[in-house]
């Protein structure tokens, strides 16, 4: 069975690729040690950054090794990758469907795409394509819902999420339960703050989210106020003004069984 692009991703990745590229977070510098440690990866280890999306997860990658190919389905997001890692081989491909030889990659990444395609023909598919004792490492940063504005954020955003996947939902670890094609070996949690405006790191980086980007404009931009209007009661800041957004990076290592 092929699986189908969610409409909330198809559309709203493909509408909103550069503003995805310019206002999501980066990761804790730390992760690339961290993984390196929990991988222990060859200098040339052939790697694969599946959803890679406009890239972001890259340069941690390029931390790892110097051969990568990147994955995603939505052309937009591709070309927004290629403007910034013009190196890296890209593929337009699902994750159920890869043009890739069996046992041809060491380790697949997935940094905040899996609850995309958390399902058992991925799992199959992967399972086929990593070489044995080979890993899937999931990466998620999710906002830090413990700071008061940012879970009045959170609650605002709820009702629009439909039925969009994400990971907050836990959704996403179905696909593990009465499967053996991955084990989970560690997994650790780590925290960031994005440093910028809050109409940057924040009610731009909201409108970047998928379900909100496929919206129509006039609603996008009514929502962007309505934002900023909740980081203004609960802060005393307005658009221009500095703030630090907390992240915790959740971060899954499995191993090919």
């Amino acid at each position: 069975m092929t699986q189908s692009l969610h409409p909330a991703a198809e559309k709203g990745f493909s509408a909103g690729a550069a503003l995805y590229q310019t206002v999501r977070p980066n990761y804790p510098e730390n992760i690339t040690g961290w993984l390196h440690s929990a991988l222990k990866l060859p200098p040339d280890a052939q790697l694969l950054d599946l959803g890679t999306g406009t890239g972001k997860f890259l340069p941690y990658l390029k931390a790892l090794s110097s051969r990568i190919i990147a994955a995603d389905p939505v052309p937009e997001m591709l070309k927004q990758l290629h403007q910034a890692h013009p190196d890296i081989q890209t593929v337009q491909a699902r994750s159920d469907q890869l043009p890739l030889a069996d046992q041809s990659i060491q380790a697949v990444f997935c940094a905040q795409s899996f609850h995309w395609f958390a399902n058992r023909e991925t799992l199959a598919e992967l399972h086929r394509i990593v070489q044995d004792h080979g890993y899937l490492v999931l990466v998620w940063n999710q906002r830090d819902v413990n700071v008061s504005w940012v879970k009045a954020l959170a609650g605002h955003l709820l009702p629009l999420e439909g039925d969009t996947p994400r990971y907050h939902s836990g959704l996403w670890r179905k696909a593990f339960e009465q499967q053996n094609y991955f084990q989970l070996k560690t997994q650790t949690e780590l925290t960031q703050l994005h440093h910028g405006t809050v109409e940057q790191v924040v009610s731009k980086r909201l409108l970047s989210t998928s379900f909100i980007a496929a919206l129509p404009e006039a609603q996008q931009q009514a929502l962007k106020l309505q934002f900023e209007q909740i980081v203004l009661q609960h802060t005393g800041k307005h658009a221009q003004d500095s703030i630090d957004f907390p992240y915790t990076t959740h971060v899954y290592v499995f191993q090919k069984i």
